[in-house]
């Protein structure tokens, strides 16, 4: 982590990642991915609604992509986390333990 003139400054912590159901979805997608839409929505305890926004909300960011096709004759969605992405998570984590630390 970069040394900052003040550890306590909460202002670079990514909004986009910081968000509670966005937190879920990046931190699941970090060490699953690509994931099925409705095993994510389990695993964060989403609606299909509440899902779809604030995975577009980290689609704009770059963070996540989405790959819609068809398994048999059913629609599947499957949700990759980006490289930007996981440069983005690991950031947001690096600067998350930076103030954990500077509380100490």
């Amino acid at each position: 982590m970069s040394e900052d003139k003040n550890p306590f400054d909460h202002a670079q912590i990514d909004d986009v990642i910081h968000g509670r159901l966005r937190l879920g979805i990046m931190a699941y997608l970090s060490t699953v991915s690509p994931a099925i839409f409705g095993e994510l929505k389990d695993k964060v305890g989403a609606t299909d609604g509440n899902l779809s926004t604030h995975l577009r909300k980290l689609e704009d960011a770059g963070y996540v992509r989405q790959e819609k096709r068809f398994v048999g004759r059913r629609p599947q969605t499957r949700v990759f986390l980006t490289e930007t992405g996981r440069k983005a998570w690991l950031t947001w984590i690096d600067r998350m333990q930076g103030l954990m630390r500077a509380a100490e």
